[in-house]
């Protein structure tokens, strides 16, 4: 009968071992490359890589088909330090899967490097039901509403592109909502900029939207920023987000949120609108162009109304 060390051996004759950099690389550059968490369940709950199922060691050889249908997929496996995930990665290798991986010093090492890991909490019954609808959708499921709420979203504008889109961002449940606005309610805003009532004329916009949306749905943190996005507060105030929508209405901001997203590389999320006719577009940087690539300059100041 073969020793640990000695399965351990055999194992590395054929399996290749990436550290936690190559990894994420492979997850980065678009092939289509499978992470693999074979931890247990309670391990997994205390932190994983935000990409990774969690297929047990005991169950991986049942149920690996669900994650990875073709065997010539790379598969990258973790446990905790390595040891259990090569072994699970030689079994793999012995099933016909033709480019399996062992992370080399497993989930721990790929904390110790400073990479990004997520940690479940769990749901309450009040957010089981709330957001019941989006387990029924494919494209979300639990996982996808765990994602959700642990997103961050600057909002720049809570005016008339703004005010839907907090809404329905809030309702989501996106968890961190950023609300960036230098306007007070005016009258004139109401019949189009619902985040706002009445009762808040002459008030900061910010202070408004965030009631409404914490009204909407308490598990939402609302960040209120009552000043304009400057080239001078831009990148300090969007390092903090996983994703910009731009509401705003003129093109100096548009231009300005353009560029710190495309320098930061963080997703702009681009509205714009002008009485029934609308547009919106995302600009990834280095997945397509941006504004500015589309509009290389701004029309002169007046050409076109706000």
């Amino acid at each position: 009968m073969k020793t640990l060390k000695e399965m351990l051996a055999e194992a590395r004759q054929v399996i290749p071992e990436e550290g936690p950099a190559q990894v994420q690389q492979r997850m980065k550059s678009g092939e289509p490359v499978v992470v693999i968490d074979v931890r247990d369940p309670d391990e997994y709950r205390d932190g994983h890589i935000e990409e990774a199922p969690n297929i047990s060691r005991g169950f991986l050889e049942f149920r690996v088909a669900s994650a990875v249908s073709d065997p010539s997929t790379p598969v990258v496996l973790y446990c905790q330090t390595g040891l259990r995930s090569m072994l699970a990665a030689k079994a793999l290798h012995d099933l016909g899967y033709k480019h399996v991986i062992n992370l080399q010093g497993g989930y721990q090492k790929w904390v110790q490097s400073g990479l990004p890991v997520v940690r479940d909490l769990p749901l309450s019954v009040d957010q089981i039901q709330r957001y019941s609808r989006h387990f029924l959708l494919n494209q979300i499921g639990e996982k996808g509403q765990r994602k959700l709420l642990r997103s961050k979203v600057l909002l720049i504008g809570a005016g008339g592109l703004g005010s839907p889109t907090a809404l329905y961002l809030g309702a989501a449940g996106v968890g961190t909502i950023g609300l960036m606005d230098g306007d007070v309610v005016d009258i004139t805003n109401l019949q189009r900029q619902v985040l706002h009532t009445t009762a808040d004329i002459g008030k900061p916009k910010v202070e408004s939207g965030t009631r409404t949306i914490k009204a909407l749905n308490p598990d939402v943190n609302v960040i209120p920023l009552p000043t304009r996005i400057t080239v001078d507060n831009v990148m300090d105030v969007i390092k903090d987000y996983d994703l910009v929508v731009d509401g705003s209405d003129n093109f100096e901001t548009r231009y300005l949120v353009n560029d710190a997203c495309y320098l930061a590389g963080k997703t702009n999320v681009h509205g714009s609108i002008f009485q029934f006719e609308g547009m919106a577009t995302v600009f990834a940087p280095n997945e397509g162009p941006c504004y500015r690539c589309l509009y290389p300059t701004p029309p002169p100041p007046g050409l076109v109304p706000s």
